[in-house]
């Protein structure tokens, strides 16, 4: 496995162990060349999930886009990390569960803003704020008064 801080591609494993419900391999590695380590995860290959963009083209799923998605949405929060990776895994096996191949944005995007609602408000109302594109602050305030209503309704 390649080092991605100085790319030697020798690395020994140090530790290995079960995550995600045991679907994946966690293996912690030891570059050869600069000591450094980092994390691999292995995991069975899945039919691929194809999105279904607003357009109408449709282009495979990317983990990597939904996580950098919800770290922005998680910027400045005290938020550790391994938490929004959880959200991201736990995000990507509801839409691997529904066992259909092809998806819309507009079902992911609903999807990402239900799991937030309940994870962190003002990571909800970031992320919002970008995916119906808020257009003027009274679509913010519309947004905060409904999310306001729903908190005191619980």
């Amino acid at each position: 496995m390649r080092c991605p801080f100085c790319k030697e591609e020798d690395s020994r494993v140090i530790d290995s162990r079960s995550a995600d419900d045991g679907n994946s391999i966690r293996r912690r590695r030891e570059c050869s060349k600069c000591g450094r380590r980092f994390t691999t995860y292995e995991v069975v290959e899945k039919t691929p999930l194809m999105v279904i963009k607003h357009d109408g083209r449709r282009v495979q799923f990317d983990r990597d886009k939904l996580l950098k998605g919800l770290i922005r949405s998680c910027d400045k929060r005290d938020i550790p990390t391994d938490r929004i990776v959880a959200l991201a895994d736990e995000i990507e096996r509801e839409l691997r569960n529904t066992m259909e191949r092809e998806i819309t944005t507009k079902s992911i995007g609903e999807l990402v803003m239900e799991k937030l609602k309940n994870f962190d408000e003002v990571a909800y109302i970031r992320f919002a704020s970008v995916y119906r594109k808020f257009a003027d602050i009274s679509m913010f305030k519309e947004e905060l008064e409904e999310l306001l209503r729903e908190k005191r309704g619980k």
